[in-house]
């Protein structure tokens, strides 16, 4: 899905949840509504011992705003998720030859944004794993580093799913998780589009429309226009604390070619565009 449509002083952050340093999968619980509501919307039920229901949902977040916190919530709460992991793009390889900020900076406007949210946490493994960042290797990580009985929704904009077969790994991804494409009310996105992909994988969910995009809110901080009320508050504080956005060359990093015989991975998720 294209930009706008995958995540301080005042801004340090807190006691926000990240991935590694919570619970891990909850116990069984077969009576869950989820395992209904998951039924409805065409997904497979639980077994009798019920999965931990986790989310996905990466991008480069440069920076995270309210329409990628709208979508997870919206996400979260029509397939009963237990929680929605946000996963920072270490290497977005598919912007080279334009500047991102420091992985760092983003990760931690996405602990900043996510914090009040006890449902959504935070992973590293994308910063942390060297070389550029895709799909199968976001979820395999997650899942090794979760363990326990996962049942895994990976969150994506709906246009990127008409070339997932052509990510790496595409013919492992539907082993791998449920995938989610998101889309916004008013944009036409029929099942057809998507008929050469296994319809028992693949749910297309209408989200509240926020007109709201990381590329338009870089070029607000450069035109020294406000964030206010397009971002949380503390990423507000995050941005200008740290000088974001505003060409300084110590707070970004220009994004080197990618080697040429990796595939083209499509957008990633709702709001975020590229991964």
């Amino acid at each position: 899905m294209p930009e706008g449509p995958t995540s301080a002083d005042a801004c340090e952050p807190g006691p926000a949840t990240v991935a590694g340093e919570r619970p891990g999968p909850a116990a069984a619980d077969p009576a869950s509504p989820g395992d209904e509501q998951g039924s409805s919307l065409g997904l497979p039920r639980a077994s009798m011992a019920r999965r931990y229901r986790l989310g996905i949902m990466g991008g480069t977040f440069d920076p995270i705003h309210h329409g990628h916190l709208v979508a997870a919530s919206e996400v979260a709460a029509r397939f009963g998720l237990d929680e929605v992991v946000f996963v920072p793009t270490g290497v977005p390889w598919q912007k080279a030859g334009r500047r991102v900020s420091k992985s760092e900076d983003r990760y931690l406007m996405t602990v900043v944004a996510t914090a009040s949210n006890p449902q959504f946490t935070v992973s590293r493994v994308d910063i942390d794993r060297p070389g550029n960042t895709y799909t199968i290797d976001t979820i395999k990580d997650i899942r090794a580093e979760r363990g326990g009985n996962l049942e895994l929704f990976f969150i994506t904009g709906a246009d990127a799913l008409r070339s997932i077969l052509t990510w790496r790994g595409g013919d492992e991804l539907f082993g791998q998780a449920h995938f989610v494409g998101v889309t916004r009310p008013g944009v036409e996105m029929a099942r057809r589009d998507i008929s050469h992909l296994p319809s028992d994988k693949v749910t297309l969910l209408e989200v509240p429309a926020l007109a709201i995009s990381s590329t338009e809110c870089r070029e607000r901080v450069a035109s020294g226009l406000p964030l206010w009320y397009l971002v949380p508050d503390g990423v507000v504080q995050y941005v200008a604390k740290r000088g974001l956005y505003t060409g300084a060359n110590e707070s970004e990093i220009l994004v080197a070619d990618p080697v040429p015989d990796e595939p083209a991975e499509a957008v990633r998720p709702t709001g975020e565009g590229s991964r």
